[in-house]
């Protein structure tokens, strides 16, 4: 059951709102502001119900010390309050309430109210939980491979880009710049002799390297998210090439799904200027123009005219990237 914090120094206002609400949560109830700190930290309640006018230290103050406590600033505070000025809502939002309930209380109101923050707080968790998941799945791609950790957060950002060029709305955008670091999750059942082979590959051995697409698409199709639906997609077609000589499938053109086109030209952009152990990264002139050798060929002619058409912003990109080490690619990556 979840739990809820009361705070009111009227003990009828205390009443009104238990009578409402203990059928549904588990109550906490306080009458003063440094009651309230203590019950916040001490329970650790889901939300918050708080009044404004409170003798010693009022609702606003009381909110903005949970906000300053890392065990309290993430649970969702509701002001109750009988003030109803612009200028009071305004200022209850700037210390972090995330709604108000005016005076007199309406049960079905507060109800509602209540569910809707709380729905909000569980949607956040799981956003939360996926955002690790993509973390440890884009890690695990990548945990014997030579490529180093920046790369898969590089190559999501220009795919982000990239997507937002050709006219993809905001949405589906932050999903492919989600989605892209697990392009080469499948690379967890590739051998390490394969992996991390500081030489060109024998033929055999490339057959075996080619099935991560596979592998990648297999695992990630496991997920029934559409983030997760995307990841497989572009898991399995980042490497297929619009002229039909790419794998595993030799799709060619339109057959190849967007977000497969889009991550194939993000990925080789940062494969060929970042530095391996096997080479040396290429400068940006000898890359740009092998981006462009590959129009009709390799990549979507479209998605290389977008690419060039925005080459400054790509390039502050890349730069803006690669001035941060790897380990803040990760905390931005997973705070975003």
């Amino acid at each position: 059951m979840k739990k809820i914090l009361i705070v009111d120094d009227e003990p009828n206002n205390l009443q009104v709102l238990r009578q409402i609400l203990r059928s549904h949560f588990q109550l906490y109830f306080t009458t003063d502001g440094q009651k309230a700190l203590e019950a916040a930290s001490r329970y650790l309640p889901d939300l918050i119900l708080l009044d404004i006018m409170m003798p010693e230290m009022d609702g606003y103050e009381v909110c903005s010390r949970l906000k300053q406590q890392k065990e309290t600033r993430e649970i969702p505070v509701i002001f109750i309050t009988a003030m109803c000025e612009y200028e009071d809502e305004a200022r209850g939002f700037d210390v972090g309430a995330v709604d108000y309930i005016q005076k007199p209380i309406s049960g079905p109101v507060v109800l509602r109210r209540i569910q809707t923050h709380l729905s909000l707080v569980r949607a956040r968790s799981l956003e939360d939980s996926q955002r690790e998941t993509i973390y440890m799945m884009g890690m695990a791609g990548h945990f014997n491979d030579n490529d180093t950790g920046q790369h898969i957060w590089r190559m999501a950002a220009y795919s982000g880009f990239l997507a937002r060029a050709i006219g993809w709305d905001e949405d589906m955008a932050e999903r492919i710049e989600l989605a892209a670091p697990m392009h080469d999750t499948g690379k967890i059942g590739i051998p390490d002799s394969i992996l991390k082979a500081a030489r060109p590959l024998e033929p055999d051995e490339w057959e075996i390297m080619k099935t991560h697409a596979q592998i990648g698409h297999l695992i990630l199709s496991r997920g029934h998210s559409p983030l997760f639906a995307l990841a497989a997609e572009i898991a399995l077609t980042h490497h297929e090439k619009w002229d039909g000589s790419g794998y595993p499938s030799g799709l060619s053109g339109e057959q190849i799904p967007e977000s497969g086109r889009i991550v194939a030209l993000a990925d080789v952009f940062d494969a060929l200027t970042t530095k391996r152990p096997y080479k040396q990264a290429w400068s940006l002139d000898s890359a740009i123009t092998e981006i462009q050798r590959g129009s009709g060929t390799h990549f979507d002619p479209r998605l290389v005219e977008a690419f060039m058409a925005n080459l400054d912003a790509l390039i502050a990109l890349k730069n803006k990237w690669e001035e941060q080490d790897s380990l803040t690619f990760e905390k931005e990556m997973l705070q975003r």
